[in-house]
């Protein structure tokens, strides 16, 4: 048999294995297969597959499924609601003192180097808050159209709006976005300015009445 009759012989598998072959064409097949291991094994494959063709609707196959509208929405809240905080215990004041020390101090020493995160630095920021049930890290990320601000908290009163501005070191306050509190739930807000990181001298997350509620101090680039 030649190629191209051996191709012949496969593309008409298909048709063999839902009986649309006449008796003749049929045979044909039959014959092929006995001498066929590599047609064998295909004609069972496309046989697996009958069962689950016979439940397609025709009259549906030009129709692109659509997602529910609400699929989004349902899929952020199944996963807030396995992101749940875990409590908290308060550390004595020497102990957490001892551990801020440490964080500063490793910080200061790491500097850029520490931070780098696929070949982007990410500066730890010194982050301050005006309210115990507010929690937050921030780094840093300079880059050529000015700098990114990565912000870690919880604690932020759920529902209200707070906005954030970059401090530059001349004095202007630049806007960096908005966010919304979620409370209790974790969140990481991604924060952009146009200030380039050399400079700015840090930011300042502000209410809707325009009090600081957090800042973030950067040292001289």
């Amino acid at each position: 048999m030649t190629p191209d009759e051996h191709w012949t012989m496969r593309e008409s598998l298909g048709d063999y294995a839902i009986g649309r072959l006449s008796d003749g064409e049929a045979a044909a097949v039959r014959a092929h297969l006995d001498s066929c291991a590599v047609c064998r094994a295909e004609l069972a494959e496309v046989s697996s597959v009958l069962p689950a063709l016979g439940g397609v609707d025709p009259e549906h196959l030009d129709h692109t499924p659509v997602p529910p509208a609400d699929l989004g929405e349902r899929i952020v809240a199944a996963a807030r609601a396995e992101r749940r905080p875990v409590p908290r215990r308060r550390l004595p004041i020497s102990v957490a003192a001892a551990a801020a020390a440490v964080a500063i101090v490793v910080g200061g020493v790491a500097g850029y180097a520490v931070g780098d995160y696929d070949g982007i630095p990410r500066e730890p920021v010194a982050v301050q808050v005006s309210a115990p049930e507010i929690r937050a890290s921030a780094v840093a990320i300079p880059h050529i159209w000015g700098m990114e601000i990565v912000l870690d908290a919880d604690g932020f009163r759920p529902g209200a709006t707070y906005r954030v501005v970059v401090e530059a070191t001349d004095g202007r306050e630049v806007d960096a976005g908005a966010f919304i509190g979620t409370g209790a739930a974790p969140m990481v807000c991604n924060l952009n300015s146009s200030v380039l990181r050399p400079d700015a001298s840090g930011f300042k997350v502000l209410d809707t009445a325009g009090s600081t509620v957090l800042r973030g101090d950067l040292p001289p680039a």
